[in-house]
C-alpha cells in the first residue's frame, strides 16, 4: 500500500491528464471537463476530481494530505458475524485455479466478483460511503493487476502469496518500516512489507481487517477479504465517494500522490465506460 512510500507533494507534470487547476479559474476547468467528457471520459473524470479538490483549498496553499490511520467511520455497522480472526491461512500450493471467465470489463472474473461483493457489503454496513466497485477495481488494478491477473483459487485465495518488497530502506522512495507483526502476515521479520492483492501494511490490515467471504477469518491473501478491507479503509472518517473531493482524499490516503489518484481514477472510469485509458493518460507513480 502507498503508505510505505515517502510523502510526495500533490503535484503533476504538464503531460498529465490532471488539469493544473491552481493556474486557471475554476469555471474554466469545469467548462473544459464538460466539453472533454464527450470525447475523452477518462481524462475528464480525473480533471473533475482534481478540480473539486482544488475548490476546497487553492492549489498554491493546499497542504499535503494528512493520513489518519486510526480514523473509523462512526456510522459503520459491526458485522453480524462472529469475531474475526486475523491471520494468513496456509493452503495447499497445488490448488486448482478458479474457472471464472474474464468479465466484460476485462477484469478477471474472481476479481470482479470480489469487488462487487465488497460494494454490496459496504452498501449495507456503511451506506453513507457510497463506494462503487469500480473504484475498488481501480485500486486493485494499480496495486497488483487484479491479483496478478486473477491467480487465485475458487474461494479467492491467492495461489501464491502476494508480497511487496521489504521496507528496509534499500529501495529509493520507500520509507523504512520496522516489523509490526512478527512476520505473522508478511512472512518477514525485521521489517514490514505490504501484503495481499490490495497491498496493506500488516499494522494497517490488522486495524481495518474485514471478512469479505464471511468465514470468520480476515486474510490479506484472500481477494474477498482484501477488497472489503480496502473499502473500509477508503471509507473511514465518514468520507462519501459521490463527492469528487472526498473520493480524491480517500485515494490519497492509500498513496499520497496525485499521479496515483490519476491512475486509480483512470482505471475506475474505464471500468464504467469500457474505454481503456491510453498510456499517455497514466502519469508515472
Amino acid at each position: 500500500m502507498g503508505r510505505h512510500r515517502k510523502q510526495q507533494p500533490a503535484s503533476v507534470t504538464r503531460n498529465s491528464v490532471i488539469a493544473l487547476t491552481g493556474l486557471v479559474p475554476a469555471g474554466v476547468v469545469a467548462t473544459n471537463a464538460a466539453a472533454a467528457m464527450a470525447t475523452d471520459p477518462t481524462a475528464a473524470s480525473v480533471e473533475m476530481h482534481v478540480a473539486a479538490l482544488g475548490a476546497a483549498a487553492p492549489a498554491q496553499t493546499m497542504a499535503p494530505a494528512v493520513v489518519d490511520e486510526n480514523a473509523v467511520h462512526a456510522m459503520a455497522k459491526q458485522s453480524p458475524e462472529a469475531p474475526i480472526e486475523v491471520k494468513s491461512v496456509a493452503l495447499d500450493p497445488n490448488r486448482a485455479r478458479n474457472d471464472l471467465p474474464v468479465a466484460a470489463s476485462g477484469i478477471p472474473g474472481i476479481a470482479e466478483a470480489a469487488y462487487i461483493n465488497a460494494e454490496q457489503i459496504l452498501a449495507d454496513e456503511d451506506p453513507g460511503c457510497n463506494m462503487p466497485w469500480t473504484m475498488l477495481a481501480g485500486v486493485g488494478r494499480v496495486e497488483s493487476t487484479h491479483m496478478n491477473d486473477g491467480k487465485a483459487d475458487g474461494d479467492g485465495n491467492a495461489l501464491a502469496p502476494v508480497f511487496g518488497p521489504a521496507l528496509d530502506g534499500s529501495l529509493s522512495g520507500n520509507n523504512v518500516i520496522h516489523d509490526s507483526d512478527g512476520g505473522a502476515l508478511d512472512g518477514y521479520s525485521g521489517y514490514d512489507r505490504a501484503v495481499g492483492p490490495m497491498q496493506f501494511l500488516p499494522e494497517t490490515w490488522t486495524h481495518y481487517a474485514a471478512d469479505g467471504n464471511r468465514d470468520g477469518i480476515s486474510d490479506p491473501q484472500n481477494y474477498y477479504d482484501a477488497t472489503l478491507t480496502a473499502g473500509k479503509y477508503l471509507c473511514s472518517g465518514g468520507l462519501d465517494m459521490t463527492d469528487p473531493a472526498q473520493q480524491t482524499r480517500a485515494i490519497l490516503r492509500y498513496n499520497n500522490s496525485m499521479a496515483y489518484v490519476a491512475n486509480v481514477m483512470a482505471w475506475a472510469q474505464s471500468y464504467k465506460t469500457g474505454i481503456a485509458p491510453r498510456p499517455a493518460e497514466l502519469p508515472r507513480i
